[in-house]
């Protein structure tokens, strides 16, 4: 048995952290058991899908690298299939017109509640013939008697009794059928073999497996993955900060420092933290996914973000940087590589954002200093502190950080001054800011004629203070 898994969002929205967990637990599933991975737009809901939430969630997977082998499948492309598979409930006894109004059930719910009964339709239209109605709706016959046992892969067995279900509607007024119709009907025709969603599916699951078995289809497996929660304990939503996945690309986030922060929500093995995904293709289990919900953490996230950040490879995180440079509107043409960038930057920045901003000053010259490293740097003196390593630094035949550096120490001990009182002169000269990285390599970076410039700009700059 070819083992298929399956990502089913609804176009009308982003996709949200939520979401691409699932596709990721289902995307992992699939590779570690050597089989195919399933897109599905869910897009029957025409007032509310948009070509914008499409496009928004192919953006989302393509940059956290989720492929699938299949697909992407559109469910507005369906209708006839969903139409055969109603007028086979229709034929076999399994489905019945019923006329009754948002009135009549509201005035059924009520009473029930006042009865203490859990709501639900009362079977009225069961027994009775209205195929003829234009308004009728088509309901599933759900079995009185009897229960439906699941066995979740993740929360154990889970037994419903039939009494509890009501007869819900697969195809409304319109001809157009319901999500819990056309979602079996897609899983039965693409053979998906386990279905691994949110456990807020888990009241639709044995509605499901009714129609299932009245269609005399094979039930796949399934497993409910617990919520994710916000740090006030409610579940993650916009007030969070819980924005589309494409928000975290925005944020300056790696897309596997995002992946690695999600498989660990609610699965761990051991105490590993970090993971490359080789490593949870391999390890990935759906029976080491707790049960309870998990709590999105933005500083753990961050965190991981930075360890990603440090220890990747420089031209990875160079090619994600190459975005952000250009989101900040710098042009990468006069200046070092980005590979060079990110290794010169990478420990101190927890996000490309940082780097980002951090390392404007290396392609393109600044409008002023900053304010408080000046005050502190740009003292009486330190404009001859800059002219006596510009002097030194003009008769370098290479432009190398060694050397330069070389120059600052024997410059420092020459005027006989802290190390500080020269490096830290010359780095706000040369970056506009009290922070850089070390001096040889800001200077390298920079290269000959930045430097230079800039330093006797500098020096103007203090004489001009008086």
């Amino acid at each position: 048995m070819t083992i298929k898994t399956r990502f089913a969002p609804s176009p009308t929205g982003y996709l949200h952290v939520g979401g691409a967990r699932t596709a990721l637990f289902s995307w992992l599933y699939a590779k570690q058991q050597g089989g195919q991975f399933i897109l599905r737009i869910e897009d029957t809901d025409l007032e509310r899908s948009t070509q914008e939430s499409v496009d928004a969630i192919f953006e989302g997977m393509n940059w956290l690298g989720l492929t699938y082998d299949e697909g992407p499948f559109y469910q507005t492309q369906h209708f006839d299939r969903y139409k055969e598979i109603i007028q086979q409930l229709l034929d076999q006894g399994d489905a019945y017109y019923c006329t009754c109004t948002r009135e009549e059930l509201d005035t059924i719910r009520e009473q029930q509640k006042a009865n203490k009964e859990k709501p639900r339709y009362n079977g009225k239209c069961r027994s009775v013939d209205h195929s003829s109605d234009l308004e009728a709706v088509i309901r599933f016959k759900n079995p009185e008697g009897g229960e439906v046992v699941i066995s979740d892969l993740i929360k154990g067995e889970i037994i419903v009794a039939n009494k509890e279900l009501d007869d819900l509607i697969i195809a409304r007024s319109d001809g157009s059928p319901t999500y819990n119709l056309t979602v079996i009907v897609d899983d039965m025709d693409m053979g998906v073999t386990h279905v691994i969603r949110g456990d807020d599916h888990v009241n639709n699951t044995p509605r499901q497996i009714n129609i299932l078995n009245a269609l005399n289809a094979t039930l796949p497996y399934y497993a409910h993955v617990p919520m994710i929660l916000g740090s006030d304990g409610a579940r993650l939503s916009k007030r969070h900060g819980a924005v589309g996945v494409m928000q975290y690309r925005d944020d300056g986030f790696l897309p596997e420092a995002l992946l690695n922060y999600l498989v660990r929500l609610g699965w761990s093995h051991g105490d590993q933290e970090i993971f490359s995904m080789d490593e949870m293709v391999e390890l990935f289990d759906l029976k080491s996914v707790n049960v309870s919900a998990s709590t999105f953490n933005t500083e753990k996230l961050l965190w991981l973000n930075h360890q990603y950040i440090m220890n990747a490879e420089p031209e990875h995180v160079a090619k994600h940087l190459k975005w952000h440079m250009a989101n900040q509107e710098i042009n990468l043409e006069n200046g070092p590589e980005l590979v060079d960038i990110v290794k010169a930057q990478r420990e101190r920045s927890k996000t490309l954002v940082e780097m980002a901003s951090a390392s404007h000053y290396f392609y393109q010259d600044f409008e002023e200093y900053d304010a408080k490293a000046a005050k502190k740097n740009f003292k009486q003196g330190s404009d001859d502190v800059l002219q006596q390593l510009m002097d030194e630094f003009s008769l370098l035949d290479v432009w190398d950080g060694e050397k330069l550096h070389q120059i600052i120490l024997d410059t420092a001990e020459k005027l006989e001054l802290k190390l500080g009182k020269v490096a830290q002169p010359l780095r706000v000269a040369v970056s506009g800011a009290g922070v850089s990285p070390a001096i040889d390599i800001t200077l390298s970076l920079l290269g000959r004629e930045k430097t230079l410039a800039r330093m006797l700009k500098a020096i103007e700059h203090i004489k001009g203070l008086g």
